[in-house]
């Protein structure tokens, strides 16, 4: 059975959740490899809104076991009360279902202080950080002075990992202008207790993922944010603090790079960004505020306003080559009604010149003009649509023009925040 790795392919956002959600029908696993509780997956299933920050979307699913693998950063305190609404809506019945990975690491008080520190001192140039403390716990990881989840099961090696922290991050703190007033052993009190009720959920993820697969089951993994806010191959330093593209399916889970079969990316027909960094499509005009309302373009972790655009076709060409993408899934075409004209960027324009990949010097990027190819919309509602001759002709030529341009086939289109509103083209599972 295939094991597929589904990854945003813009800037985050793009109904990863969605899609992870519609194709878990045919996994036996999901599993997520990145990311924290910055990032946030909305899904509607039957009308009902469910939104998930850190459990993988594949969770309203009965029978499915959701892995959060050693690459995912951890909040428990977010963790268990992610746990406690999906029981309280009858989800999770079965504890076994759910595998947290003793090897993730966990966001203590002082990242998230540190980091809402760090991005007041920097003022007018701050990178739009959501203060959830992911890229303070991801340093910590780097710089090998993290606490994992293994560290919470037993008290007193957490209070010796606490004692030795806590006083450096207070330093800091204090060098930044902010209040440090934690107390170690009130911090090791409280995460020992949410230690003790996640401890029934934490295991070893890549054991679960081998078994899973020499037992013949597919596993569906699952990205948080965007390809380009990649931390190696996004808009640096406008960036999340983890590698968001597919290649850290494997790393982020403990499992082989020649396990996965196949890639999916996520895009929407036109283009959104939250927070700083370059962004050439960016419309600041009627049109762009259309689209953040009637695409409800407000973060699902922070409420803050997306920046929107026209679809990008010179960034999803990047994502394609970077991810090795085999297939696109087109989410919120239906966002697209109304518009006489739609534009899609197939080129730049820098100093003078017509480039058609993307710019590995963000600040080039920066200065990039998009060249636009112009279609025509449509004026028909797509809710209703539910195979692909159901799509207005226009639609159905927006859509074939953005897989000429990206050199990716379209396996789906959403025409709607729904599960069943995804018309399925081709199945990467069943081939």
């Amino acid at each position: 059975m295939p094991n597929v790795v589904v990854v945003g392919a813009q800037w985050g956002d793009e109904g990863k959740g969605k899609i992870v959600d519609r194709f878990t029908e045919y996994a036996g696993v999901v599993a997520r490899y990145q990311g924290g509780n910055n990032a946030g997956h909305t899904l509607v299933v039957g009308g009902e809104k469910t939104v998930l920050h850190l459990i993988p979307a594949g969770v309203l699913h009965a029978g499915k076991v959701c892995v959060i693998g050693n690459g995912v950063v951890v909040d428990p305190a977010v963790f268990m009360m992610e746990v406690d609404r999906l029981k309280a809506k009858g989800y999770l019945s079965d504890d076994a279902q759910l595998v947290l990975s003793l090897d993730a690491h966990v966001i203590m008080p002082w990242h998230k202080a540190v980091d809402v520190a760090r991005e007041q001192a920097m003022g007018a140039g701050k990178i739009g950080t959501t203060g959830r403390g992911i890229g303070p716990t991801y340093e910590d990881k780097v710089a090998r002075r993290g606490i994992r989840v293994r560290d919470l099961l037993e008290e007193g090696r957490l209070e010796r990992r606490v004692r030795d922290r806590l006083p450096v991050a207070q330093d800091e703190l204090r060098r930044l202008g902010a209040d440090a007033p934690l107390d170690p052993g009130a911090v090791t009190r409280e995460y020992a207790g949410l230690g003790r009720r996640l401890a029934r959920y934490a295991g070893d993820a890549s054991i679960v993922l081998h078994a899973a697969i020499r037992a013949g089951k597919s596993v569906l993994f699952e990205g948080a944010q965007g390809t380009m806010l990649d931390v190696d191959h996004g808009t640096y330093p406008f960036v999340t603090s983890s590698n968001t593209v597919a290649g850290n399916a494997a790393t982020g889970t403990g499992i082989g790079p020649t396990e996965i079969d196949e890639v999916i990316g996520v895009s929407k027909a036109y283009c959104t960004r939250v927070g700083g960094g370059p962004y050439p499509t960016e419309l600041k005009d009627a049109t762009g505020d259309r689209l953040r309302q009637v695409g409800n373009e407000f973060g699902a972790t922070t409420g803050r306003p997306r920046r929107t655009g026209w679809f990008d076709a010179v960034a999803l060409r990047y994502a394609a080559r970077v991810n090795g993408l085999d297939g696109l899934a087109i989410t919120k075409l239906d966002v697209l009604t109304g518009f006489p004209e739609l534009k899609v960027a197939v080129a730049y324009r820098l100093g003078g010149k017509t480039i058609e990949e993307l710019p590995g010097d963000p600040e080039d990027l920066e200065r990039c003009e998009p060249v636009y190819e112009s279609l025509a919309g449509w004026r028909e509602p797509l809710a209703g649509a539910r195979t692909w001759e159901d799509l207005p002709a226009a639609a159905r030529t927006y859509v074939k023009r953005l897989e000429a341009l990206a050199g990716v086939k379209v396996m789906s289109v959403s025409v709607g925040a729904d599960r069943e509103e995804t018309i399925l083209l081709e199945n990467p599972f069943t081939g």
